[in-house]
């Protein structure tokens, strides 16, 4: 086992032992193959190799997910929450595939495809004008995604809802359901997977600091906030069918910015359409608006109820410190 230098470092589990246990086997041509066709050696920097997140990472993760599901015997669920650019997505399609390399039939989905039909956000928008965006809580079929993984739990057959963003005009629509069976592993992601409501005080004391602080943008709509953090009740009985919880943690929340940038750059270049970079600051702040990392992500990091380990992203998308919360941090 290797030892976390994070002083927030809690009781370790056969879970977070086998995930804080590196390999020294180099990543398989295969895998670099499928991270290349993804753009993933794209997104990191010469502090990073492809071949070092396998070996600290994605191939510890998949050990974990399997000894886990030994345990328990059944379909097993794994929560990843990340912030726009921490790699969810990413580290959901290589562990998958290394998970059918060890035999397994798992299953990568994300918080996105639980969104509401186009009609029911465009009726939920005229309710709340402040919902312009896909994304908040609020706008996903919350039952939906209950009954979907109580049926993976069980090991049932079922039809796992997939969005199609390209839909009315990239606005988005529920696409066309996928019929599984037979899932023994289900990777669970999404931007506030996990996430838990704060406490009243905590959220209007967070709020004041950020005003005062000169992040303005931010703190000046706090009845959003206030109605985000309320909303957030409705998911809980979602997040009790996780049966690990992953957080992504950057070292600067504020690097979304950045990464947002550089995505959309790299769209342009492709001769697709992107954003611009007021734009970019607009989305970016709206979803900050809504649930800001500071206030509901960061106490997660130090949460061992419902948390099972931290992996800190640098600005090069590089993995830095991998550890355990505790309570003392």
């Amino acid at each position: 086992m290797v030892e976390s230098s994070n002083p927030c470092t809690g009781k370790t589990t056969d879970f977070a032992t086998a995930l804080l246990t590196p390999t020294h086997a180099p990543c398989p041509p295969e895998l670099v193959k499928l991270a290349q066709a993804q753009g993933i050696g794209a997104e990191m920097g010469e502090r990073s190799p492809l071949t070092t997140t396998f070996q600290r990472l994605w191939f510890p993760l998949a050990e974990a997910l399997h000894g886990e599901q030994q345990r328990l015997g059944r379909p097993m669920v794994l929560g990843i929450l990340g912030g726009q650019g921490t790699g969810k997505t990413t580290l959901g399609v290589m562990v998958t595939a290394l998970l059918k390399q060890q035999g397994h039939r798992p299953l990568s989905f994300s918080l996105d495809d639980l969104y509401l039909s186009y009609g029911e956000r465009q009726a939920l928008q005229a309710q709340e004008p402040r919902l312009q965006w896909r994304g908040p809580p609020g706008t996903h079929n919350v039952a939906q995604g209950i009954q979907v993984l109580d049926h993976l739990r069980a090991g049932q057959p079922v039809a796992v809802p997939r969005f199609d963003k390209s839909l009315w005009g990239g606005a988005g629509d529920q696409g066309e359901p996928e019929p599984v069976a037979g899932v023994d592993v289900v990777i669970f992601e999404g931007w506030f997977v996990g996430v838990r409501p704060v406490d009243p005080d905590v959220l209007e004391n967070g709020l004041e600091r950020m005003g005062s602080e000169g992040d303005g943008p931010v703190a000046d709509d706090r009845p959003f906030a206030r109605a985000m953090n309320g909303k957030l009740r409705d998911y809980l009985p979602l997040w009790e069918r996780l049966d690990r919880l992953i957080v992504l943690k950057p070292i600067d929340y504020r690097l979304s910015y950045i990464w947002r940038k550089a995505a959309e750059q790299r769209m342009k270049a492709e001769g697709k359409g992107g954003m611009s970079d007021g734009e970019i600051d607009a989305f970016v702040t709206y979803f900050w608006q809504a649930l800001h990392p500071e206030l509901f992500i960061t106490p997660l990091t130090s949460d061992p109820t419902h948390t099972d380990a931290v992996v800190e992203i640098c600005e090069d998308h590089s993995i830095g410190d991998i550890f355990i919360p505790s309570r003392e941090c």
